[in-house]
């Protein structure tokens, strides 16, 4: 509880800043491509933020709420000090630690290990600081092994795991978070709930942005609604969350029950398809689109060799919807990465017979200098699109994107969310036989994650095929005809969703 009169630590009065549309050339790589392609900079000024006002006080959860692009991570930068404000005044009495996208500082060629110095460093932390902490945030992290192992090979929950495991232990006066809460799994996300609590008895005050209402509702002290730069509704946490939710969904949205992903296109579906029972899979007349075969991927430590997948065995046939679930560094997005041919089994068989389409990681091949409209054709032609196709696409993909006035703006500039969201678009094109989807059920706000949910169940739909890997089990026992559970590179259960999901649960 805060006291009658408390301290304050955040005083922002009337924030304002601004960019200009067509002059976003601040780096020499940029200047070099938009000269290449006759671009010439323009004055037309556009306002990131207008006359945003609020206090921040010693003791609170201050959850920053909104669509994405409407400027919630432009204030967490300005709040951190990466950019001024063109207009308006801002106090914050003590240092301020901002972790404004988890490991975005991150070098893939290095290991977590060295990463951990890196990233420590750059918030401001001497070598000697970081050496103290060092065996607490790998302890924390649970990444046990895979410390010693390059980033690239990480999956984007285990790089979640690394990054908030920092920020956590260091101990800032004012912690600035921004999405850091859609990734990870069940386990790993108590236990950051329970650490920020912690950390709130260390620090003066936290300040998140996240697309978690619950996570709103349960944990902040108070929240603000940020829409179209604007400051639009602030106070208890329930009460924004809601309002924010109504704009959304619409004013029949009732706040104490969740929206269900609208599953009518493929229920119908379900219906014809009969689970698939625990155990060896039965013969059938059905097209069998993956078999692997005690299959197994090695990474090498140094002298040292670490099975990520081991002894894996399974079939997919034709109208499985099959869920991975376990929790993050357990070999879900290995095995994803095996399955569309990123990786290549060490030990093993593995047939794949179909056209196959991936979402392992939204944006991931995105060139940062380039704009959406070149994004899509360079995203889209990595993930096996014609150039052709896609420039009949591109209309549709960037209306579903729905990224407004942003579309022309280089995607170094996009926030995660928007990342996701044209990634998504993207992916979201295609008509594969078989449909790989690695972490994509959260991504973007509100708004943008009913309509993936949408899409994703006519991809679904259309689909002969679909694996799943998420941390959503309710996404699995309702939409999955069949669940597989990995722990440490070895299938602990496969077979019917309610069971597997229960058997995993049972674990946690």
């Amino acid at each position: 509880m805060m006291s009658d009169d408390p301290e304050k630590i955040i005083d922002a009065q009337n924030l304002a800043l601004y960019y200009y549309a067509d002059r976003t050339c601040d780096d020499f790589r940029s200047m070099m491509l938009n000269i290449a392609k006759g671009k010439k900079a323009g004055r037309g000024k556009k306002w990131i933020l207008q006359d945003i006002s609020f206090e921040g006080f010693a003791g609170e959860i201050l959850g920053i709420i909104g669509s994405n692009g409407t400027g919630k991570t432009t204030l967490c930068r300005i709040l951190s000090d990466l950019l001024r404000p063109d207009r308006g005044k801002l106090s914050i009495d003590g240092n301020v630690s901002a972790l404004l996208s988890l490991g975005a500082g991150f070098d893939n060629e290095l290991t977590g290990e060295e990463n951990i110095y890196l990233n420590g460093m750059m918030m401001g932390f001497s070598h000697r600081e970081m050496r103290q902490h060092f065996n607490e945030i790998v302890e924390f992290s649970e990444l046990g092994e895979f410390i010693r192992i390059p980033l690239k090979k990480y999956s984007s929950g285990m790089r979640v795991r690394l990054g908030f495991s920092i920020a956590a232990m260091l101990a800032p006066e004012t912690l600035v978070l921004d999405e850091t809460l859609s990734t990870g799994d069940e386990r790993f996300r108590q236990k950051s709930a329970a650490k920020m609590e912690e950390l709130i008895k260390k620090a003066r005050m936290i300040v998140i942005v996240t697309h978690d209402m619950e996570f709103v509702r349960s944990r902040c002290t108070r929240a603000i609604w940020i829409d179209k730069g604007y400051i639009k509704s602030e106070g208890a946490p329930e009460k924004v969350a809601d309002a924010y939710l109504e704009s959304v969904y619409g004013k029949g949205y009732i706040p104490q029950k969740k929206v269900p992903a609208p599953a009518s296109v493929v229920r119908k579906n379900l219906e014809v398809i009969k689970k698939v029972p625990a155990g060896p899979m039965p013969i059938s007349d059905a097209k069998t689109f993956i078999k692997a075969t005690a299959m197994g991927i090695c990474f090498r430590i140094g002298k040292d060799k670490f099975w990520a997948l081991r002894n894996v065995s399974f079939e997919i046939k034709e109208g499985d919807i099959v869920g991975i679930i376990g929790h993050n560094g357990a070999g879900k997005s290995t095995l994803c990465r095996v399955l569309t041919g990123i990786y290549r089994p060490d030990e093993g068989t593995l047939t794949v017979d179909g056209k196959t389409s991936a979402l392992l990681s939204l944006g991931s091949g995105f060139n940062m200098q380039l704009p959406a409209s070149d994004n899509i054709l360079l995203n889209g032609m990595m993930i096996g699109i014609p150039k052709k196709k896609l420039l009949e696409l591109r209309p549709q993909i960037l209306e579903f994107a729905d990224l407004g006035k942003d579309v022309d703006k280089e995607v170094k500039n996009y926030s995660s969310g928007m990342r996701s969201k044209l990634g998504f678009s993207i992916a979201a094109a295609i008509q594969p036989e078989l449909f790989i989807i690695d972490e994509a059920l959260s991504a973007g706000d509100a708004s943008f994650q009913k309509k993936a949910s949408d899409t994703i169940h006519c991809m679904m739909k259309n689909a002969k095929a679909v694996i799943v890997v998420t941390h959503s089990l309710g996404f699995v026992e309702k939409e999955c005809t069949r669940a597989i559970w990995f722990d440490h590179g070895k299938i602990m259960a496969d077979g019917d969703p309610g069971e597997t999901v229960k058997k995993y649960r049972d674990s946690l």
